[in-house]
């Protein structure tokens, strides 16, 4: 069989695990590499990779090469099980399934029970002895595949089937007989002959390529393409697809179908986490059609359910189970996620694959694992995403704060969110774009819903288990969520919930503990969150093993405590302008701008001095000593202009001029375009009366500081080395002023923001002033791509559908461009001055990806929201492992 077609596992099928996820995919690969290792695994093919893109180049057709190797495909299948597809007597079944190299759940097409028709369904009943089973089985893959293949609204089928309990009085379908099935198989057809104007597809072979062509067109699906793009998976990786013989957990009670993990996702616990269902097969447990059982009777206990564990139902087939996970998990050193089918008393492993988990739950398996010699200190630090720390660094809620709590369910994804009902994803997107919190409530999620469950600060769900669509993309996504509150009722009509006691209209604020289980009404307080344990071993070995420095964005003394908290070694860059919005001091500061005479404007400043120097001297005291980069004022003046007739009666009392005057002055100072105006060293150069009494407010505070602090005096938007030149002058006249005046001296550097392409093209000029660089990447990539972030919204979108950008420019440097200039920037100032200071202090200094470029090119720090320290932290640890590798 051509491997560059067709690639066999299991039976007598040579080892191919070596192709690698690239080629054969992630599912295919761990397949391959079970099967090859004697595992219980039912026999297949793969479809590698590549043939996807050949599919997507012929306009959605399959190659003609893969048709004709199909046959040997499944021959290699029918020599290992002994059926023969599409044969009466004794019928072969398959089922078709996605495998991206990455783990993509739900997001990708799957058929099951695939070679069904009229005359193998009453073969499989025959050889079975089952008919119930046969026609169950036949019923389920007509719904599945004309909703995958054929393109009809599975709620069709789902309605008949709901029809039919209500007529035979049941609520489970495990329930109908075999000839309820048998009658459910003839609606079904005549559903889609009624929808389609032609018959469903009985050829095998015409199900099996409508299949396949459906798992590769899945893959450019909305929600696919949604979760690509929210995850920064490339599109042209594509697909591979499996086709592996049918093992059926719908045989009767000594049949199963489950999902496990080796180690709790929630929570990182090493014990066996999972559920399963009798008597049904693997959709009825992702899907949340049915609610699952627990897998062990410690977790069933602890959660007070009812029913049996499989622990208790199938205990020899759990024990043999259990001493797979812990082989598989020994083989892979991390924790799987593994699907698994229990055929009249006989264990079948479908699936294994690295296990999403929470961010808490990916520190504790990284550093036990260290503990248990699975894995070393250095790839502990690499295996953590550092964009799940995110998950960790906010407040959860307070266990003292009253609560009202209207419903429970399972505790799929831990955290706490609060916000307002919305009943579908398109809500949810509409709402929060207007910046509004919203909880999604759905009966169950579906992959449709993923655009809204990242819109979303939780979810709720009135069915589904802990392994439920929702709960894995949740924690996927660091959402907290509940599934399975059976006591909620969603009304989609009227849009209202109900949750016994109470009824609630779409927009009513709740609260969901994904912890606990609980649903709340209201919003409910929360707590911040304690970093310690296994934070704070992963935070150690990652700056054992970083190069650059972190620091914070911060000029509040709140922002600066929370900064030492979550260990940042300085301040990278606090913004003057910030202080200046303060109530109590606008008006001082519209008097400075609209001052028509020097002595206005130096009586102004007089009275801005001190508390500029208050503002320095706590910063200075809560850094204790770190280096503190501070900013001198950047923004245009009409931001701090009058908008309100209450602001110039109020400035006109505080200046003694009339409101005409006022009025008059402030449009004088109007720009059309003030981000490229008046503002930054321009002001400086037009007004250095403003820069001097900033330096002189931050040289009289670090000589007050508690313990001496070492000031970085930042010139913001040079394009020259004049500006530089200017205001260094001006700076450094403060300083002698200030220190001669007390007698003794402190060290300090002046430097500037490198944000505008000709100060980055003219970097070896502005180095013979400049002591050192902080790229502004905000304005570096506004100037350089000529794009505004505050007016970008309207196009980005489609600018990244198009792969335009492949990332947000804002979130992600652009490295190509931006990048370009800022590596430019870099060598040619250390070209001028070898020891210059070079650090990164816009968004993308805490973003992972960006920051894995400036280790590349050598910076001394990075700079970022203080809440986000410990993810640089991480992510610097990670690139200077990454570049020593």
């Amino acid at each position: 069989m051509p491997h560059r077609v067709l690639v066999p596992f299991g039976g007598n099928a040579a080892p191919a695990h070596w192709l690698g996820k690239n080629h054969l995919g992630g599912k295919g690969a761990n397949l391959a590499e079970m099967a090859a290792t004697g595992l219980p695994v039912p026999p297949g093919f793969i479809i590698p990779t590549p043939l996807c893109s050949q599919y997507y180049e012929a306009g959605g057709q399959l190659p003609s090469a893969l048709v004709e190797a199909l046959p040997e495909g499944l021959a290699h299948i029918e020599a290992a099980v002994g059926g023969r597809f599409g044969d009466a007597a004794n019928p072969l079944l398959v089922s078709v399934r996605s495998g991206a190299r990455v783990s993509m759940p739900g997001m990708m097409d799957t058929v099951l029970n695939l070679g069904l028709n009229r005359d193998t369904v009453e073969g499989l009943a025959r050889r079975s002895g089952n008919r119930r089973f046969a026609f169950d089985s036949f019923r389920r893959f007509i719904q599945m595949y004309a909703d995958v293949v054929l393109g009809l609204d599975h709620y069709l089928f789902e309605d008949a089937l709901e029809l039919m309990k209500d007529d035979r009085g049941v609520h489970l379908d495990t329930a109908l007989s075999a000839d309820d099935m048998e009658a459910l198989v003839g609606q079904y057809l005549a559903i889609v002959e009624e929808a389609l104007g032609r018959p469903f597809p009985m050829d095998p072979l015409e199900q099996l390529q409508g299949a396949i062509g459906a798992v590769f067109g899945s893959w450019r699906s909305e929600r696919a393409t949604v979760y690509r793009r929210l995850n920064h998976i490339p599109e042209d990786w594509g697909t591979a697809v499996t086709v592996q013989a049918m093992v059926f957990g719908n045989m009767g009670e000594d049949s199963a179908t489950g999902v496990a993990f080796t180690r709790d996702p929630a929570t990182g616990e090493r014990a066996i986490y999972g559920e399963f269902l009798v008597n049904a097969q693997g959709e009825d447990v992702v899907a949340g059609i049915r609610t699952p059982q627990y897998l062990t009777k410690s977790a069933r206990e602890r959660a007070g359910a009812a029913g049996v564990s499989m622990e208790e139902a199938m205990p020899g087939v759990f024990a043999e189970l259990a001493s797979l996970f812990a082989l598989l998990e020994r083989h892979y050193r991390d924790m799987q996620d593994i699907e698994f089918t229990v055929q009249e008393g006989r264990l079948w492993l479908l699936q294994t694959r690295t296990g999403k988990r929470t961010g808490k739950a990916a520190l504790r398996i990284a550093c036990e694992m260290v503990d248990e010699g699975l894995i070393g200190e250095t790839e502990a630090v690499q295996r953590v995403d550092p964009a799940v720390l995110d998950q960790l660094l906010h407040p959860t809620l307070d266990p003292a704060a009253p609560r009202e709590v209207i419903a429970s369910g399972l505790p799929a994804s831990p955290g706490a969110a609060s916000g307002a009902i919305v009943l579908d994803s398109q809500e949810a997107e509409r709402r929060a774009a207007l910046g509004e919190a919203v909880i999604l409530v759905r009966a169950e999620t579906s992959p449709e819903d993923i655009a809204g469950m990242h819109a979303a600060r939780g979810i709720l769900t009135a069915r589904g288990g802990m392994t439920s669509h929702a709960a894995v993309v949740a924690r996927g996504m660091g959402r907290p969520c509940v599934s399975g509150a059976g006591t909620i009722r969603i009304d989609a009509a009227e849009r209202l919930v109900h949750t016994g006691r109470h009824t609630l209209s779409e927009g009513a604020i709740i609260t969901i503990d994904g912890t606990t289980g609980q649903v709340m009404l209201g919003e409910i307080p929360t707590v911040e969150p304690e970093l310690s344990g296994h934070f704070a071993t992963l935070m150690e070995w990652a700056d054992r093993h970083r190069r650059m420095k972190v620091r914070a964005n911060a000029e509040t003394p709140a922002d600066c405590r929370v900064a030492r908290q979550f260990g940042a070694e300085g301040i990278g860059l606090a913004r003057t302008e910030h202080m200046f919005f303060d109530p109590g001091r606008i008006v001082l500061v519209r008097r400075m701008i609209l001052a028509q005479e020097p002595a206005e404007r130096a009586a102004a400043l007089a009275q801005l001095l001190p508390l500029q120097r208050a503002d320095f001297l706590e910063i200075f005291n809560e850094m204790a000593g770190l280096p503190v980069t501070i900013r001198l004022l950047d923004p245009p003046l009409h931001e701090f202009l009058p908008q309100r007739e209450q602001d110039y009666q109020e400035l006109a009392e505080a200046s003694g001029l009339s409101v005409a005057t006022l009025r008059r002055r402030a449009e004088e100072l109007r720009e059309m375009n003030p981000m490229l105006g008046h503002r930054g060293c321009r002001l400086g150069v037009t007004s250095p009366d403003i820069y001097g009494m900033q330096a002189r407010a931050i040289f009289e505070a670090a000589l007050a500081a508690r313990t001496p602090p070492f000031p970085e005096i930042m010139i913001p938007l040079v394009a020259t080395r004049r500006e530089l030149d200017l205001m260094k002058t001006v700076v450094d006249a403060a300083a002698e002023e200030v220190f001669g005046a007390a007698g003794r001296r402190l060290d300090y550097l002046v430097g500037t923001m490198i944000e505008l392409p000709r100060a980055a093209l003219r970097a070896g000029e502005i180095a013979a002033t400049a002591e050192f660089f902080s790229f502004g990447t905000n304005d570096l990539t506004q100037t350089t791509l000529g794009i505004s972030r505050d007016d970008s919204a309207h196009f980005l979108a489609a600018y990244l559908e198009q792969g335009i950008y492949p990332r947000d420019p804002f979130v992600t440097l652009d490295v190509d461009g931006v990048g370009e200039l800022v590596e430019l920037a870099a060598r040619r100032g250390r070209e001028t001055r070898p020891l210059l200071k070079l650090g990164i202090c816009g968004e993308h200094g805490g973003d992972p990806a960006s920051i894995a470029f400036v280790e590349g090119l050598g910076l001394d720090y990075v700079s970022c929201s203080p809440w986000r320290v410990p993810i640089a932290r991480l992510a610097a640890a990670q690139a200077a492992l990454a570049r020593a590798a």
